[in-house]
């Protein structure tokens, strides 16, 4: 018999990685309450959840805490069994996951691109599409929707920000990471994604993440030109912004 217990999700609006175990739970029919955290001025519920990193999201299982989404991914996967997210197969699965990890390490070249200047930018946005050129092979030649077959999965969900938040970052940043003619496997994928319809319950907030990401690339820019690369991962000098929040890459995983 499958949980009953509450659930909750502690999150922040503009986090793809809150978004993920969102789109988790409702893939799999939880009805779950989500809790905007402000992460600049974090709230006693976020220390207490999280006291090590203080990061979101965090789920919450009756009174079972979970952290990291990836980690978050594979708990819901394992309590509710309907629509299974990772493979049956074990090698199928050990790939969803090393694909999900290089999702991981894409996230972070995509961003240090958007967020720095002159060669650092060139150097993350060349790792950034050695990335998606890995993403696209594994999807040349697949006649489904989506990578596992015709129902979202695993490595959809930890890859949904290629097709959710990287076109804001491409846009704000001037940058050309997923392009059409290069990757068409990938933007067939995107668009598969983005017209799911658990997916389209959330519709993206491009004004309000474009405001938003404008503001977070010129701080972080400043912040590398004081702290080098490793200041687009610190943000902690950052001042919030008027009903905003900041620490942003510091702050979700």
């Amino acid at each position: 018999m499958e949980s009953k217990e509450v659930v909750k999700v502690v999150g922040f609006w503009v986090s793809p990685y809150s978004l993920r175990v969102e789109w988790a739970l409702r893939l799999k029919g939880v009805e779950y309450e989500f809790i905007e955290e402000d992460i600049y001025n974090k709230t006693h519920l976020l220390l207490e959840l999280n006291l090590v990193h203080k990061k979101v999201p965090v789920l919450i299982h009756g009174e079972k805490v979970t952290l990291e989404s990836l980690v978050i991914l594979q708990y819901i996967d394992e309590t509710w069994k309907k629509f299974p997210l990772l493979p049956q197969d074990p090698y199928d699965r050990a790939m969803a996951r090393f694909l999900a990890e290089l999702g991981e390490k894409l996230f972070a070249n995509a961003f240090m691109a958007l967020c720095s200047e002159g060669d650092e930018k060139e150097r993350a946005l060349k790792q950034a599409i050695e990335s998606v050129e890995k993403i696209e092979e594994e999807l040349k030649g697949k006649t489904s929707k989506f990578f596992g077959g015709e129902n979202i999965g695993y490595l959809d969900l930890a890859l949904g920000w290629i097709a959710y938040t990287l076109p804001v970052w491409e846009e704000v940043g001037c940058l050309k990471i997923v392009d059409s003619i290069e990757y068409p496997s990938t933007t067939v994928w995107k668009d598969n994604f983005l017209n799911h319809p658990v997916i389209k319950f959330k519709p993206l907030p491009k004004d309000e993440m474009v405001i938003y990401i404008k503001w977070l690339r010129k701080e972080v820019v400043s912040q590398i030109a004081t702290f080098g690369p490793s200041g687009a991962r610190a943000v902690l000098n950052i001042k919030s912004p008027p009903n905003s929040i900041s620490n942003f890459w510091a702050q979700i995983e």
